[in-house]
């Protein structure tokens, strides 16, 4: 779950429906900008599908006591949140082999410094996972790092919307964010891009590799804090209308 604390509320967005729109601005990267585009729609794939594994999560949100707000994806419980990321790869790997690489690699790249042994197991099983695949597909360029990196940004860029209040000014903009996206690639000189709200339906970026016309929608849920001291957190969240936001990237 993505979760954006206001006053009154909390705003969810399922971490499925995110990844959707990760997807939706994937397929708007252009072509000149795209090394290795014979592999164009695996690395769509991918993109659109790596957060799958969350969907059941979701379905059934967690209270964080210590936070006294909900879990999210960045506080989730490690058991869980790693059996979520190798339920992703598998139904990946198994829709398409370079898509599941790249989950993989996507997702080993979180816990690469985590110390408890969960996430060291979990990274030592990827590994192989990767050496394996890397081997089968016979891969022998490092295209699939340049992909790897689109995935990220395109992850980030629709984390962004997700995560920051529409129209915020860049110092009130979400940590994540105010120093731009950490993805780096030659066609931006191998700069920083950085993200702006211009109004609180459109975003402008400092260099864009997307076609023109870019605009996605996707549903979250404002559940109320009271809402949940009356009913809890799952069963408020489950009540929670379900709502549009619209953004066009420029």
């Amino acid at each position: 779950m993505i979760i954006l604390e206001r006053e009154d509320e909390f705003l969810m967005v399922n971490q499925h429906d995110h990844a959707q729109v990760s997807g939706e601005i994937a397929q708007h990267w252009k072509d000149e900008y795209f090394i290795g585009k014979e592999k164009k729609q695996q690395v769509i794939l991918a993109i659109h599908q790596h957060d799958r594994g969350w969907t059941d999560l979701d379905a059934s949100p967690l209270w964080n006591v210590e936070s006294n707000r909900p879990h999210s994806f960045d506080d989730y419980p490690v058991g869980p949140k790693i059996a979520s990321y190798r339920k992703a790869i598998d139904e990946v790997e198994q829709m398409d082999k370079y898509a599941g690489l790249l989950c993989s690699l996507h997702f080993a790249s979180f816990l690469e410094e985590a110390e408890d042994q969960p996430s060291r197991d979990f990274c030592s099983h990827e590994k192989y996972r990767q050496s394996f695949l890397l081997n089968e597909l016979r891969i022998n360029n490092l295209d699939y790092q340049y992909h790897l990196e689109i995935l990220k940004l395109c992850d980030n860029l629709s984390l962004y919307l997700c995560l920051n209040e529409p129209g915020a000014k860049k110092e009130n903009e979400h940590p994540f964010f105010r120093y731009g996206f950490p993805q780096q690639f030659p066609f931006a000189q191998n700069k920083r891009i950085h993200a702006y709200w211009e109004d609180n339906q459109t975003i402008s970026l400092s260099l864009s590799p997307f076609e023109t016309g870019l605009g996605v929608s996707f549903p979250f849920k404002a559940v109320t804090k009271e809402a949940i001291r009356d009913a809890g957190l799952e069963r408020a969240y489950k009540k929670a209308p379900v709502k549009i936001r619209t953004v066009t990237i420029k």
